[in-house]
């Protein structure tokens, strides 16, 4: 009969030690994953309105170093829209993955952006298809954000729906050259009803974005909110406050503002998109 190794007790004990450390580790990390990603709500909700083909799309994309966001309205005919769209959320998301966005957030946007719009044109003969597109960047809850075109970039907190984003549209144009003196205030009036647009991704003049001045910090209980012109032409930014005011999550949020249009009896309905992000 073999004799038993005095020492063969002391390993077992170191083992199942290990063991239980490995155990230990893997379950932290568990709940740092999960604590992580309890960090935002999302709600997202989108409705074709009136036209034919549903040329929103929007996609959202977390890591370890942060979160993206990205709301697309596509124009153009046929599925020139729809494409562009697609098109420039991919792109973004894409970007996001092969690149730390945080490190430098305007690079990250200005790259998003020009890749997006080369890849519409590439893609696509006619001139007269792109998209306006809005996305922002969250880590340790500061917002940075950038856009293309006239979707709203705002932050809801305390009963009120605060825009932070200007956009790409002639009134909004005039009233900026009309404050920096390049415009004269009937000039400036005269434009003020002109909400068309001048920039978008998906033309060859493209080169304007529209950045964040400064991070906006975040606190608990904001909503950041992405709003597409088929919402907010439609609806007071009133009505969509009284929504985002409700003790309810962030999905049913979207979905109450868009179920708004489905069943109004107006006519004209574009196609409506709502991209929704609270801090928990």
């Amino acid at each position: 009969m073999e004799s038993i190794n005095e020492n063969q007790p002391i390993i077992i004990i170191i083992l199942l030690q290990l063991v239980v450390l490995l155990l230990m580790l893997i379950r932290l990390k568990m709940y740092i994953n999960r604590k992580t990603k309890e960090k935002y709500e999302f709600g997202a909700s989108m409705t074709i309105g009136d036209r034919e083909i549903q040329e929103d799309n929007y996609n959202f994309i977390e890591s370890n170093n942060g979160f993206l966001g990205i709301l697309a309205d596509g124009m153009g005919k046929k599925f020139g829209g729809k494409i562009s769209s697609q098109i420039a959320v991919n792109t973004f998301i894409e970007l996001f993955e092969q690149f730390d966005a945080f490190d430098n957030p305007n690079y990250f946007f200005q790259k998003a952006f020009t890749v997006a719009n080369r890849e519409i044109l590439k893609n696509l003969d006619d001139d007269r298809c792109g998209a306006c597109v809005s996305a922002i960047l969250i880590r340790n809850n500061m917002l940075f954000y950038s856009l293309v075109g006239n979707i709203k970039i705002a932050v809801y907190r305390n009963g009120d729906l605060i825009p932070v984003s200007t956009g790409h549209t002639i009134n909004m144009l005039a009233e900026d050259k009309y404050k920096s003196g390049k415009l004269t205030r009937e000039s400036a009036i005269s434009l003020l009803e002109e909400k068309r647009l001048y920039n978008y991704v998906g033309q060859d003049g493209f080169k304007n974005i529209e950045f964040f001045d400064e991070p906006i910090n975040l606190k608990y209980g904001d909503i950041v909110a992405l709003i597409s012109d088929g919402i907010y032409e439609f609806l007071s930014w009133k009505e969509i406050e009284n929504e985002l005011n409700k003790n309810i999550n962030t999905q049913k949020m979207a979905f109450n503002i868009i179920e708004k249009i489905n069943i109004s009896q107006k006519e004209n309905k574009d196609n409506a998109s709502i991209f929704l992000v609270k801090i928990n």
